[in-house]
Parts: structure tokens; sequence; C-alpha cells
């Protein structure tokens, strides 16, 4: 037998013993000494049968250790007294002999004396049993609460940052977006004027306006990637053809969506942390793989909603398992907050996949 094996025996042993003694705790006082009672007479019995001469004492301790253990020291005494009466009525019903009245009593005092010491080792395993099954509890309860807090500021954290990029995409598309759309209005104006009067700075003003538009679309770029709006108006296939839309405008690669049917997702949050989950991917893609072709797919079944992308970079690090970067944390950490299964490594082809499966319940 190997070092597994014996392994996997005692854990079946230890499992197997908890939960009798789980199923013993829950019986009351009174059933625990009524069992302990029927032991002592059957042990009595078979006692009785087998004659004086086969030493049957020490099978009481089983109907001993039972009661010290799950009732108390005092029911383990009384077993004990129990034990060693009905151990001599036995003996001398069947028919013992002494030499001595003197004999039998003191058999009697070193049986007792016996289960006493058992009774006590066996009453202070179990309070010492209790004990610690009580500060387990406590510092689960503590584990718990704590983890749960984290959890708690975890969500406020990112809900708050979701919040102050949605403000930021706002600020940029409303504020500084028609405050650069006003800007390129008073330059066309300005261009025109030059024009009429047929000075070179015409050419000058017109590059201007130029830069100025190629700005109101990059602050437009940039508000939609801090707050995709489509995820509130239309759901996630829009927002995600845009965002692949955008990925082949600005990095000249091709980046594909393919979603076959629409798909909503009635809670807010957990349709931005897919839509940023897919960003981070994207961005790894094109940052550390240095990929062409990236491909964004959903696949939705009755269980579950699979996001998947996938790309044809150079694929992960040897050593990308043990150094995780922020970005794969983060990305872990939000499919774990929607209640997701988060999967990322080499894609078959080459490349890298990354997997986020969020069952319907969340959705």
């Amino acid at each position: 037998m190997n070092q597994y094996e014996q392994h996997r025996k005692n854990q079946v042993k230890d499992r197997g013993m908890t939960d009798l003694n789980q199923l013993l705790e829950k019986r009351s006082r009174a059933w625990i000494i009524g069992i302990a009672l029927l032991i002592v007479l059957v042990v009595g019995l078979a006692d009785f049968f087998t004659g004086s001469e086969v030493f049957f004492s020490i099978f009481y301790l089983v109907a001993v250790a039972l009661t010290a253990w799950f009732v108390g020291k005092r029911s383990g005494i009384a077993i004990s007294m129990v034990s060693v009466v009905t151990w001599l009525a036995g003996d001398l019903a069947a028919g013992a002999h002494y030499p001595s009245a003197l004999v039998p009593v003191w058999n009697a005092v070193i049986s007792l004396a016996f289960y006493l010491v058992v009774v006590w080792l066996v009453a202070s395993l179990s309070s010492l049993h209790r004990e610690l099954e009580a500060r387990v509890r406590q510092r689960t309860m503590a584990l718990t609460e704590e983890m749960a807090e984290r959890e708690r500021l975890e969500k406020e954290l990112l809900e708050t940052i979701e919040r102050e990029q949605r403000r930021i995409g706002h600020d940029l598309h409303d504020s500084l977006g028609q405050h650069l759309t006003g800007t390129a209005l008073a330059g066309q104006v300005l261009e025109e004027k030059l024009a009429m009067q047929s000075l070179p700075e015409a050419a000058d003003a017109q590059r201007v306006v130029a830069l100025v538009e190629e700005a109101i679309e990059l602050t437009r770029s940039l508000a939609r990637g801090l707050h995709p709006v489509t995820l509130e108006d239309a759901g996630l296939k829009p927002a995600f053809e845009e965002l692949a839309a955008i990925i082949e405008e600005r990095f000249h690669i091709s980046c594909r969506c393919e979603c076959v049917r629409e798909l909503y997702i009635r809670d807010i949050a957990v349709a931005t942390h897919l839509y940023r989950i897919a960003q981070e991917s994207i961005s790894n893609a094109i940052k550390h793989g240095q990929a062409r072709h990236i491909l964004l797919r959903f696949e939705t079944s009755n269980e579950s909603v699979t996001l998947t992308i996938q790309d044809d970079g150079r694929g992960l690090p040897a050593d990308w398992s043990q150094s995780r970067g922020l970005g794969l944390r983060i990305m872990a950490h939000r499919a774990t907050m929607i209640g997701a299964k988060f999967a990322i490594g080499p894609a078959p082809e080459g490349g890298t996949r990354v997997v986020c499966a969020l069952p319907n319940a969340n959705r």
C-alpha cells in the first residue's frame, strides 16, 4: 500500500469518526446514559455466561468512556460504579469462589479506581475537545465576517472606481468635448475669414481645425472607454462590437466580435465587469502579446454565458502562473465579484485564450 492510499484510508476513517461523534452529540444525555446502561447489561450477561474465569471487566470501559465523553464526569463515575457492581455480581452469580471476602472487595476497588482514572482522562479530553471546537467556531465566524467585510469593501471600491470613471467619461464627453467642438467651430470661422481675404494663414488655420477635430475624436474615444454608454442603452452585443471597432481603428489590427444573438444582462455592474475583463484582455494581447488578430466570442447556454477572448500573439511567458501581473489579478477578481469562473491559458492554435463563464443565475 502506497502513502496516497494510506492517506485516503485515514481520511475516510477520520470522516467516519467525525460523523459518529456528531451523531452522538445530537442525542440527549438520557439517551447516552440509556445506551451506556444497555452496554453494561450486555457485557454483564456475557460475563455471567462465560464464567468467572474469563476477564470481562475491561469491556465495561466502552460504557464508561461513552458516558464520560458525552455526558460528563459525574455520570461517568456513576456508570463506573454500576459497571463494578455488575461485574462483581456476574462473577458471584457464575459461581466464583474467593479465599477471603476481602478479595472481591479489593478487586472491585482496583477496578473502580481504574475506571475513575479513565473517566478523568476522557472527561478532560472531551472538555479540551469542546473548548477547541468552540475556539474554531469563533475563529471561523471571525474569518467569515472578515472575508465578508473585505468583499464588501472590495466591491465598494470597484463600484467607486466605476462611478468615477463614468463621471470622468461624462465630463470628457460633455464638457471637454463640447469645448473642443466650440473651438473647432471658431477655428473654421477664422479659416473662412482668412480665406476670404486670400491670406496664406488660412492654411494654418485649417490645420489647427483638423488637429482640434482629432482631439475631439480622441476625447470621445476616451469617454467611450471610461463609460461605455451602450451597456445601459442597448446591451452587451453593441458595446462589444463598438469596442472591437475602436480597437481596429486605433491599433490597425483585426478585432472581431462574434455574438449570435442579443445579449442582455439585467445588472449593469455585472455587464460592466465583463466589459472591463474584455478591455484588459485586449490590452494585454496588444501590449504584451503583440497580437494581430483578436476574437471576442459570446456563447450562451441554459446554464451560463461564456465570454472568450482569443488572440494570435506570442502567448504567455513560461513563469506566468507564478508571476501573475496586476491586470490578470484584477480580471480574476472581477470575475469572482460577479460569481463567474475565470481561466486563462495558451490557446490551442497559439496565442492566449481568456475564458469567463457567468452562470445564468447571476445575469
